[in-house]
């Protein structure tokens, strides 16, 4: 059987977490790939803790439930690292991605012993400096693909740039914003 990939999404609702795992579905099925994309619900409001899952995988994925035991961690508030337990299940061959200005390891003591592989990114500055507002998603998107290599860099910064064509057609400076946050994050992942 061929190795799939687990991710699992924390953030706070409006963040992005939920559309970002869904691009990443998008770019992942474009590459031939089985994939899922799927958040669960709480109490559905701004700022409420929320969570979200992909599954990618070579071969039909039968499993239709909450990922529990993940390959890799995203957490785009690093706010959560302290209201939820993000490294539950998270496998030690794994790694967990943090947006966060800090060093990966300032933030190990947060992560419950976990002893993977700890990343960070800066994604609200990054947001903030090509798009003008704090949209995370869209850099935590970039950075968990050179962290995972669910898909080839290549192909997804392809994919992306069509999909944010077809999305904002008439809107080119949102394009270029978004295209120029998701190759900064991949080059500004610290941990590797």
């Amino acid at each position: 059987m061929s190795k799939m990939v687990e991710i699992r999404w924390h953030g706070r609702g409006g963040q992005g977490a939920k559309t970002a795992s869904l691009l990443l579905a998008d770019a992942a099925f474009n590459t031939g790939k089985f994939v899922q994309g799927f958040p669960e619900y709480g109490p559905e409001r701004m700022g409420a803790p929320i969570t979200a899952f992909n599954r990618i995988s070579d071969e039909r994925c039968i499993l239709h439930c909450n990922i529990y035991e993940p390959d890799y961690v995203v957490v785009v508030d690093a706010t959560l690292l302290t209201a939820v337990d993000v490294t539950s299940g998270l496998k030690k061959e794994g790694a967990i991605l943090i947006n966060s200005s800090k060093d990966p390891e300032s933030l190990r003591p947060l992560l419950a012993g976990y002893e993977g592989a700890v990343f960070t990114v800066d994604a609200g500055a990054i947001s903030e400096q090509e798009l003008g507002r704090n949209f995370p998603n869209t850099p935590m998107l970039g950075a968990v693909v050179k962290v995972s290599k669910a898909i080839p860099e290549e192909q997804f910064i392809a994919d992306m740039e069509q999909s944010m064509h077809h999305k904002f057609a008439n809107k080119t400076d949102v394009i270029e914003g978004n295209m120029r946050a998701l190759k900064r994050s991949m080059q500004e992942v610290k941990g590797l």
